[in-house]
């Protein structure tokens, strides 16, 4: 179904030239206009989501007052967290937030006002509120995965007077560092949305035209998030750096460089990172941690090797001539600057995706209750009845 129109989405569009515009804003636009932490130069993720839902940019007070009303949101009820403590180490991060994300149905106000006969013009004001409820919880349970799985299980308190990228860097255990905040809230604003078409997008917007609570949708969504298709990308492509990097034995020139994208290719492989189902330009997503990583960690080897691939690697796509595009997308950047301070779990990185997803598909989740937007579904055809149309069509 790769192309097909036929979903209404109005937080973002994908422009095959200048990459993402959401609300008609690029990436650019949404660092100069949205407000800001004090002393910050990211936006904050908060304000995205105001814009994503209302298409207004918030002022610095509605942002402030929002941040608030998040972190006073923001407990985990105690059987979620019974749920995470005890959940084996071994589980796969995201099942382990897909998990939380579902518990938190017994929560639900949707869930219940519908139990209740609610009348449906009033089903988006219950799914409002679910979808606070989740963004707001989400940094809480990212946390407790991470800090059972990866540290000695023991998550910070909640600051009530963070914003929410400050929030979910100082539960990960970096809030020291400014420069990881400030990261955190470049990260989360930046993966939010991606047009509604992609598999987690998707999934949550159609489970949720079943009427299913924002729990449940955004958790199914989650669950596609999850495969290697998808969320996993920037972790394969960290994968690979290591990889290169051991094998040119820390030689970054671009001849070195080069040669091993080539090896790649040639052994049918692809280089991770690069090339984009729509895009035909450098992904202005990749773009902007670029330029964090210029400002913050420009003597990074990792960075340096990231940069001279984004030299070399487009003219060699080029000249083995099977991609459509050969600029470096989203995933060919993230996982090194998360390297760099310290967050080195890369299964874990799809976790922050997810984060940084809600702040895209609940907004949709919210309008399509508002609208009234029906329950998805499509035709299907047996292949059989589908040669059967090919061969009617071709006897015309």
């Amino acid at each position: 179904m790769r192309g097909i129109k036929g979903i209404v989405w109005e937080g973002s569009v994908l422009d095959p030239v200048e990459g993402i515009r959401f609300r008609g804003r690029t990436i650019p636009d949404i660092q100069k206009e949205l407000p800001k932490a004090e002393g910050g130069e990211e936006p904050l993720p908060e304000a995205l989501f105001w814009l994503l839902l209302t298409g207004e940019v918030p002022t610095e007070t509605q942002v402030k007052a929002f941040s608030a009303e998040l972190a006073a949101r923001s407990q985990l009820p105690a059987h979620v967290e019974e749920i995470l403590d005890h959940a084996p180490s071994n589980l796969h991060p995201m099942a382990q937030f897909s998990m939380a994300i579902v518990a938190l149905e017994s929560e639900s106000q949707f869930a219940k006002a519908y139990a209740a006969g609610v009348n449906k013009k009033d089903y988006w004001n219950y799914t409002y509120e679910d979808s606070i409820d989740l963004l707001a919880k989400l940094p809480n349970i990212a946390a407790r995965i991470y800090q059972n799985v990866f540290k000695d299980g023991k998550v910070p308190a909640i600051n009530k007077d963070l914003d929410y990228g400050n929030q979910l860097a100082n539960l990960l255990g970096y809030g020291s560092n400014p420069e990881f905040v400030e990261l955190m809230r470049l990260y989360l604003t930046i993966h939010s949305d991606h047009e509604g078409g992609n598999v987690s997008a998707h999934t949550t917007h159609l489970v949720g035209s079943a009427l299913s609570s924002p729990f449940l949708s955004f958790a199914a969504g989650m669950n596609g998030l999850a495969g290697p298709l998808h969320g996993r990308a920037n972790q394969e492509v960290l994968e690979w750096l290591f990889k290169l990097k051991e094998e040119v034995n820390g030689d970054f020139s671009k001849e070195s460089i080069e040669k091993y994208l080539w090896d790649t290719l040639n052994a049918g492989r692809v280089v991770p990172g690069y090339g984009h189902a729509v895009l035909r330009k450098t992904d202005p997503r990749y773009t902007a941690q670029r330029e964090f990583a210029l400002k913050h960690l420009p003597e990074f080897d990792m960075f340096k090797l990231v940069s001279t691939i984004y030299e070399v690697a487009p003219e060699v796509l080029t000249k083995h001539g099977k991609t459509k595009n050969p600029w470096p997308n989203v995933d060919s950047h993230s996982g090194v600057l998360l390297q760099y301070y310290g967050l080195t779990e890369a299964s874990f990185y799809t976790v922050l995706f997810g984060v940084s997803r809600a702040f895209g598909v609940l907004p949709q989740l919210i309008i399509d209750r508002a609208v009234g937007a029906p329950i998805e579904r499509p035709k299907s055809f047996s292949t059989e009845k589908y040669k059967e149309m090919v061969v009617g069509l071709a006897n015309k």
